[in-house]
């Protein structure tokens, strides 16, 4: 392409226009496509902003797509391949159910050739992507039962702080919020260090 091109001459080497193509096969419900941008991820939105990158993201997952997946026959059987980890992984170990989708599919003509040569590879990283996929939606679960907690700390400081104005002891305000008073009382001493 720019191998015959002089690059450190003055005149600008045509290059052909970049695509970039996201497969996604995650378990969150998608469209069959989306445009992502990198200026989604900005802290501020900017109108035009200096550095711009757009992505189109195709799903890849079953019954998805199904015109791209008529054409692409590893794109299909990859989708198939990991259906059927997903599917087993919901009956049995995580191991099993990988070795068992690899075998099902070398037997069934399924990415044979890929995953007869490179099975042990295969395993590994379908476990840790299956893993990592896990993982993410236990931490977004965890996060949101934190934040559940910060926002009830935080509705419990607001009583306490009206509470406390109107003169009330630790021992009246615990009774009336029906918290323990160690707790009510670690939240009055909070308070304290914020004033």
């Amino acid at each position: 392409m720019t191998k015959e091109a002089n690059l450190y001459g003055s005149k600008v080497v045509q290059i052909p226009a970049p695509r970039f193509v996201i497969f996604y096969n995650g378990e969150e419900k998608q469209p069959e496509q989306k445009i992502l941008k990198l200026s989604d991820m900005y802290f501020q939105y900017e109108e035009n902003p200096a550095l711009e990158l757009e992505a189109v993201m195709l799903n890849i997952n079953q019954g998805c797509n199904q015109r791209l997946m008529e054409s692409c026959k590893s794109l299909r059987e990859y989708s198939e391949y990991t259906a059927r980890v997903r599917k087993y992984a919901g009956i049995m170990e995580l191991d099993d159910a990988v070795e068992r989708a690899i075998t099902e599919c070398i037997r069934e003509g399924i990415l044979s050739d890929f995953l007869s040569k490179n099975r042990a590879e295969a395993k590994k990283v379908s476990i840790y992507e299956y893993d990592a996929e896990k993982h993410i939606r236990m931490e977004r679960a965890e996060a949101k039962e934190e934040g559940r907690e910060e926002g009830r700390e935080e509705v419990l400081i607001g009583q306490i702080k009206k509470k406390l104005a109107k003169g009330k002891d630790l021992h009246q305000i615990a009774e009336e919020l029906e918290e323990e008073e160690a707790h009510v009382s670690s939240l009055i001493e909070k308070i304290r260090k914020m004033s």
